[in-house]
């Protein structure tokens, strides 16, 4: 993700969900934060996807993976998964966590597919409606699950 990707990153992040980053958190993660790795999915010229994850010593932080409504169905998803876990492990990342929430079933089935596996639960986690989330972890060492992915797809 470049800074130029940003207005079509915040109209996904608008379109994919409830409480949306704001430009000042992108930004923040783009320029501030050291730890913090952007990947965008584009089709066409067009940004309609992007994920990112922090890298805080072997382990890999997911923050999230959006993609805009009008282009899933298309694996676009997996495709930002696979990369963020590829690019966390060429960046020596042994293992990878997220959160989601627990009514996004379809999400829960995407990290299950590359083994991620269900280890906690964070109560009211959500700040827009105080869902719960699920805590899963992925160990990257069987990396025979995903493919060498670039920082663009």
């Amino acid at each position: 993700m470049l800074l130029q990707d940003l207005d079509q990153v915040l109209q996904v992040e608008r379109r994919a969900f409830t409480a949306p980053w704001s430009r000042a958190a992108f930004l923040g993660e783009l320029v501030e934060n050291k730890l913090a790795r952007y990947v965008v999915a584009e089709l066409d010229g067009r940004v309609v996807g992007y994920g990112g994850l922090w890298l805080i010593l072997d382990e890999g932080h997911v923050t999230n993976i959006a993609v805009d409504p009008d282009y899933r169905g298309r694996k676009l998803g997996d495709k930002l998964l696979r990369t963020l876990m590829s690019l966390c492990a060429a960046n020596g990342g042994r293992k990878m966590t997220l959160e989601v929430r627990v009514s996004n079933t379809v999400a829960q089935n995407l990290y299950k597919k590359y083994g991620f596996e269900r280890v906690g639960l964070r109560k009211g986690y959500y700040t827009d409606n105080k869902e719960d989330a699920i805590i899963m972890w992925v160990d990257l060492s069987p990396m025979d699950r995903v493919t060498a992915g670039g920082e663009r797809i």
